[in-house]
């Protein structure tokens, strides 16, 4: 546990020092043309990257999520934070230690993205836009209106539900709120929807790019996030009629603002508040299984590939040597998405279930080259004179080969393990909710870039550590 202790003492260091100010008074801007000399931070593929990349005298400083953009601000690293002007509520700022400096005169239309063609689906949407209370609902998320009362939902059978994207986390716009539901005006202009058809919504949280590719290939039917609409993403997408009209945002550190939350506030505000605790628990329980069953799999297909290996068929050993050639040339997040995209697009198979044939494909090939090494270091003459004492092939293997060769290839085995465990963390990609995105839906919501991270980090340690334990436990005799 002194390991423990000292990555904690480090990351609090570390977190000490996150949110340093540079200067002494809050930056000022009148109109866009102050940018100039200045580093912008805001989400890599929007709109606002594709514009001010565009501007030699301003330097883009492009991130994975909202929340990381914000995060970049407050560490110094940009000037201003630009995005849309409803993605950072009054009390956001407040916590943040944050103001909008400038609201632009720009104006975007708003709306729900669809994959060409689905021409039936659009026009349900549009029809269900056009007569929804949308000057109510808007109110009531973006200027604390009254709620709108639920509409029922038509009888009949029941029909598929409708699977939306978000790729924003960030109240008013759409956010995990308590007991794990998607909140926010486009969630619930999207439930209404679902609900004037008869079916049920639901919801999942990934970036933008990855959403559009899941819109391609019918992993999802509709993706939000206060979409702008621009003739550049109208040629891979459809768009709903507009819902909202957005304005861009300036935020900039405010100088002025109190003091940064003490710890206690932290761990409450990161895991307490909407009951953010669960989302870190069913996100350990989705990477241990992911984790676990990649293992299963991935060490029975090892078996099958080192006997291939050592097979007298030549046919046999090509096979696994391309095989392994294969899979060690192409990286891992690119074979997951390769397996969730193409290969079992449109088939049904769950996500969890792509990522463990995904990992344990990988996990195979290294742990088939583990035990032809292991078994292959075990002098030959063992075998033969367990053959000369009378004993069966088998026998002679699993009594004197196994137990040497297990000495041999333990240590790279568990290793392999371990490793696997890290490699988890990119499930993110295709919408699974692990450990490493619970952290992120956390962050995007809280804009505490120590706390989930510190927490995982300890979280990820001690399930190494774990794995380490229990596999030269099982496995090595005592």
């Amino acid at each position: 546990m002194r390991h423990v202790y000292v990555i904690l003492g480090l990351l609090l260091l570390l977190g000490g020092t996150a949110c340093s100010e540079t200067g002494s008074s809050t930056l000022q801007l009148s109109s866009d043309a102050d940018l100039a000399g200045l580093t912008v931070s805001c989400t890599a593929g929007n709109y606002y990257e594709h514009k001010y990349s565009a501007r030699e005298d301003v330097k883009v400083f492009a991130c994975n999520s909202e929340a990381d953009a914000v995060q970049a601000v407050r560490q110094g690293l940009a000037d201003v934070y630009v995005s849309d002007e409803v993605v950072l509520s009054a009390n956001a700022l407040k916590q943040l230690g944050m103001k909008m400096a400038l609201r632009g005169e720009e104006s975007f239309d708003v709306a729900f993205a669809l994959r060409k063609g689905n021409s039936s689906l659009l026009e349900q949407l549009n029809e269900f836009l056009s007569s929804a209370p949308l000057d109510d609902i808007l109110a009531h998320w973006l200027q604390d209106g009254p709620a709108v009362a639920d509409p029922v939902p038509p009888a009949g059978e029941k029909k598929a539900p409708l699977r939306c994207i978000v790729c924003v986390n960030l109240a008013p716009v759409s956010y995990l709120g308590e007991g794990g539901q998607w909140q926010g005006m486009d969630p619930d202009l999207l439930r209404r929807f679902a609900a004037s058809q008869g079916r049920t919504l639901e919801v999942k949280f990934q970036d933008l790019g990855s959403a559009i590719v899941a819109l391609e290939t019918g992993q999802a039917d509709i993706v939000s996030g206060c979409l702008f609409v621009t003739d550049e993403r109208k040629t891979f997408v459809d768009f709903s009629m507009p819902y909202y009209e957005c304005h861009p945002a300036y935020f900039v550190l405010d100088k002025a603002s109190g003091t940064r939350p003490d710890l206690k506030s932290r761990l409450t505000m990161n895991f307490v508040q909407e009951g953010r605790w669960k989302l870190i628990v069913g996100g350990l329980c989705e990477t241990l299984k992911i984790t676990l069953l990649s293992i299963l799999l991935g060490t029975l297909l090892g078996v099958g590939l080192c006997a291939a290996r050592r097979s007298r068929r030549k046919w046999l050993r090509s096979a696994a040597d391309i095989y392994g050639t294969l899979i060690e040339g192409i990286p891992t997040l690119v074979l997951l998405l390769i397996m969730f995209y193409v290969v079992f697009a449109g088939t049904g198979v769950t996500a969890s279930a792509v990522a463990v044939v995904t990992f344990a494909l990988g996990f195979a090939s290294s742990a088939g080259s583990i035990f032809d090494t292991a078994v292959s270091s075990v002098p030959r003459g063992q075998t033969e004179a367990g053959l000369s004492l009378g004993f069966t092939p088998l026998k002679t293997f699993t009594g004197i080969v196994f137990p040497q060769a297990l000495a041999q290839g333990l240590p790279l085995y568990v290793g392999e393990c371990v490793s696997l465990l890290k490699t988890t963390s990119i499930v993110g990609y295709i919408a699974i909710q692990d450990l490493t995105r619970a952290s992120d839906l956390i962050r995007s919501r809280t804009f505490d870039a120590l706390i989930p991270l510190l927490l995982v980090t300890i979280v990820y340690f001690l399930l190494a550590w774990l794995i380490r334990r229990m596999l030269n436990f099982f496995l090595v005799k005592k």
